[in-house]
């Protein structure tokens, strides 16, 4: 990863990058080779970096994106669906993208989604949670759930259609949209 300004790592994980500088965290989902697509330890990742960033007063703003230019996040890792959720080292089968979910509506530092690529299904989620998104040239936006016999399972989809009203959400939900397209409807990430 080369950042341009001189960011500072704030922690060390395994799925995700956690760096500051000068009041605004980055965290970033680091599993490019899987289009960024989360695992429970990604989401769990996640949720610590958010915490952290909650409890620092110089943390003023969380920029959320994922690695390698090609995908902000293309929701769960399918390689780990069970039954039940998405299965980590643990075996336990979670759906804790819910609490992740959770956080960044009620985090009181602004979120912010800066999405390159592909940001389907879950991580579709993510980006509407945000309190702002912003969009590279090449970011699709999509809901896939159905199309992989899975759901969304926490309250994206709801709070989607609230914010855009339904007509638009259902449009959104059923074929991965450009950035090119959105820019002629009425809204704004």
């Amino acid at each position: 990863m080369t950042l341009k300004y001189d960011w500072k790592p704030v922690k060390e994980y395994k799925e995700i990058l956690f760096h500051k500088y000068e009041g605004i965290a980055r965290i970033s989902i680091n599993r490019p080779e899987v289009h960024n697509a989360f695992t429970p330890l990604t989401v769990q990742e996640m949720i610590d970096a958010m915490l952290i960033c909650r409890e620092d007063a110089e943390v003023g703003v969380i920029i959320l994106t994922g690695e390698g230019g090609n995908a902000f996040c293309s929701g769960g890792d399918q390689s780990v669906r069970g039954h039940g959720g998405y299965v980590g080292s643990d075996t336990v089968p979670r759906l804790n993208v819910l609490d992740l979910q959770k956080i960044i509506r009620s985090i009181s530092k602004p979120v912010i989604a800066a999405v390159t690529g592909w940001a389907i299904g879950g991580g579709h989620v993510l980006h509407v949670v945000c309190d702002l998104s912003i969009a590279a040239e090449n970011a699709r936006f999509g809901q896939t759930g159905p199309k992989v016999g899975s759901f969304d399972g926490g309250f994206g989809a709801s709070y989607l259609a609230r914010i855009v009203g339904q007509k638009k959400r259902a449009k959104s939900g059923t074929c991965a949209i450009s950035t090119m397209h959105r820019k002629h409807w009425t809204w704004a990430w």
